[in-house]
């Protein structure tokens, strides 16, 4: 038997901070870069009762973790659940469970706060939300770890419900955050525009992006999912988390490759290959950059490692025992 922690959502969550997150979250990326293995999302679909099951996975070597999520959505109960199970990296032993629940956003956002570091201008101070859910939080707060944002307009199709996001995180960051009527208007003049939607139709107009905007789109993790237009795809240094989810499940490039707009080629590199500095990432000061942040095993392993070692120093978790291969093979 192998005696390992299972850490409840509430247990870890508020165990981080989202400067921790990112900077776990950036080193795993780089691992991935220079080799260690991550493959995107497998997803099992299943039309009755309706329901998707989804897992994806990392190794990260230099971590000593590897791991990743397993989690349902829909079916009976309309809901999602997300386990984490994590791993020893050297010893392939088990380390923890965690319920990922709080940590969704966290390590999310700080994919997507890796992306902006990597590919938008060091000296951009002003983002665009579209979106205003928790993950548009998580989004905000990562982000403003690695830029010294200055304005943050904020727009999602509910009134209430931007008016609410932008009073909150204005109290939160040092940033003045107000609400906008539009996309649009959301945009106008944004080094940075972040969608964190669950939109099947482009959610702003590309011709519309200045010349230099960064746009992290976290969206689009299925060929229905569409924040970005053909226009945005077609001018942009094209990232994505990693190279195989394009032509897999990104909503925004599938679409741009069927209509011929772009071909394969338009990948410009992987994330972890621009973190890495195997590939350059923005090389001038009119680029518009696109970092395609779909889910990965690499953010849900790192920030799982994280929790789990801040969680071991504070004596949090349940003890569950966990039998090796050998013994259930063998009975013994």
């Amino acid at each position: 038997m192998t005696e390992i922690p299972f850490l409840s959502s509430d247990e870890v969550a508020g165990l981080a901070t989202p400067a921790e997150y990112v900077a776990a979250v950036r080193e795993a990326y780089r691992q991935v870069g220079e080799g260690a293995p991550a493959e995107p999302r497998t997803k099992l679909v299943n039309d009755d009762p309706r329901g998707m099951f989804t897992t994806y996975a990392a190794v990260l070597p230099e971590t000593g973790a590897m791991g990743g999520y397993m989690y349902s959505s829909g079916f009976g109960e309309r809901d999602a659940w997300f386990v984490t199970p994590l791993f020893d990296a050297e010893s392939g032993e088990p380390l923890a469970l965690l319920d990922g629940a709080s940590m969704n956003p966290f390590k999310t956002g700080a994919a997507g706060a890796v992306g902006v570091d990597a590919l938008a201008r060091e000296d951009a101070t002003s983002l665009a939300m579209i979106g205003s859910g928790a993950q548009a939080r998580g989004q905000l707060k990562a982000t403003a770890t690695v830029r010294d944002l200055e304005t943050v307009w904020v727009y999602s199709p509910t009134k209430e419900s931007r008016e609410t996001f932008a009073g909150e995180l204005n109290k939160q960051l040092d940033a003045s955050v107000a609400a906008v009527a539009s996309s649009a208007a959301a945009i106008e003049d944004a080094d940075v525009v972040v969608t964190a939607t669950n939109a099947t139709e482009p959610v702003f107009d590309g011709d519309l992006l200045e010349p230099g905007t960064h746009v992290t789109a976290m969206g689009q993790y299925d060929p229905s999912r569409r924040e970005l237009d053909h226009t945005t795809i077609e001018r942009a240094t094209y990232v994505p988390d990693l190279r195989a989810r394009a032509t897999s499940d990104a909503g925004s490039f599938l679409s741009a490759l069927e209509a011929g707009v772009v071909d394969e080629d338009h990948v410009h590199a992987e994330l972890g290959e621009v973190v890495a500095g195997v590939e350059p990432g923005r090389t001038g000061g009119d680029e518009i950059t696109v970092f395609d942040s779909g889910g990965t095993g690499i953010e849900t392993a790192a920030a799982a490692h994280l929790l789990y070692e801040k969680a071991s120093g504070e004596d949090l978790g349940t003890t569950i025992d966990l039998s090796p291969a050998s013994r259930a093979l063998t009975g013994e």
